[in-house]
């Protein structure tokens, strides 16, 4: 049985001015994703799904798939406006994606397995994979079962702009009872994060919150659920038709309230970071070459 990673790699990484996914950051001319890769592999995932644009697909192949396909089963999806449900055809003017939900549904005919869903471009640490691999293989043979690897909302804010979060909350047992997607979170200089979308003072944010960086567990009943959402999200006339998304803490929160789905909430003692701008890049760079010299990880991957 297979223990997949889906990582989602086709957004156009706009605030970091480039395709960031991609960029070289490791001692040894590493990329982010693989590092993710690494610590999946000794947890003991055996399959890698890229969810990329198709123009992305040589590089891809040339940088990394080609590299790792040695080591795990790799296969590859395509986050394209023809893979939309229903047939539903965008706007002319529409470039950006219409966000995770559409990312993952785009590799519903190359998982059949519970699988972990991971960004390209955060570095999530080797305890997160070892507890969602775990998590996993509890799932096996389960439909509305889910979990999440959450992290402290104070450890992964940016000092040089606002970041986006999903700003969770937890029941007694260990449960997610609602996830908010926060778009516009940034610390302050008086030392409190907030969140400003609304106001330019902003709504002041516990630091020790706990946050999803988009590390989910999933089972195959996601895509049903997630393909239906996705068709009424996008028939729905609210919001920006060049730039509105269907993400996924929201549609996590929505399944849990409409169809039931349980998310257990996992705990882990890695340190998460990433990059979002260009300017995060040498504080990544820094953590990376320092694992290495900790000897975390190899000279090069």
């Amino acid at each position: 049985m297979n223990t997949t990673l889906l990582i989602m790699a086709a957004g156009l990484g706009s605030r970091f001015g480039g395709d960031k996914q991609i960029a070289r950051m490791g001692p040894g001319g590493e990329i982010l994703l693989e590092y993710s890769i690494h610590d999946a592999v000794a947890a003991g995932f055996d399959k890698v799904v890229f969810v990329i644009k198709r123009s992305m697909e040589e590089t891809f192949r040339r940088m990394i798939g080609d590299k790792i396909a040695g080591k795990v089963q790799v296969c590859y999806a395509f986050q394209e406006f023809d893979s939309l449900p229903g047939g539903f055809v965008p706007p002319a003017e529409r470039v950006k994606p219409y966000g995770t939900v559409h990312a993952v549904l785009a590799a519903r005919d190359v998982i059949s397995e519970p699988f972990a869903v991971i960004n390209a471009d955060d570095y999530y640490g080797k305890d997160a994979f070892v507890t969602m691999a775990d998590s996993l293989r509890r799932m096996r043979g389960e439909t509305k079962a889910a979990s999440m690897v959450a992290y402290y909302l104070k450890n992964t804010v940016s000092e040089n702009g606002h970041v986006t979060r999903g700003v969770c909350q937890t029941d007694a047992d260990g449960y997610l009872k609602k996830v908010t997607e926060t778009y516009k979170i940034k610390p302050f200089p008086d030392g409190t994060i907030r969140d400003v979308n609304f106001r330019e003072e902003g709504d002041i944010l516990s630091p020790d919150a706990l946050v999803s960086m988009n590390f989910w567990g999933l089972t195959p009943w996601f895509f049903g659920a997630a393909e239906r959402d996705l068709a009424a999200f996008l028939r729905d006339d609210a919001g920006d038709p060049l730039k509105k998304e269907c993400v996924l803490p929201t549609e996590i929160d929505r399944l849990m309230h409409s169809d039931g789905l349980r998310v257990e909430v996992l705990s882990t003692g890695s340190t998460w970071f990433g990059v979002t701008y260009q300017e995060d890049r040498p504080v990544v760079e820094a953590a990376l070459r320092r694992l290495h010299e900790m000897g975390v990880y190899p000279e090069t991957l």
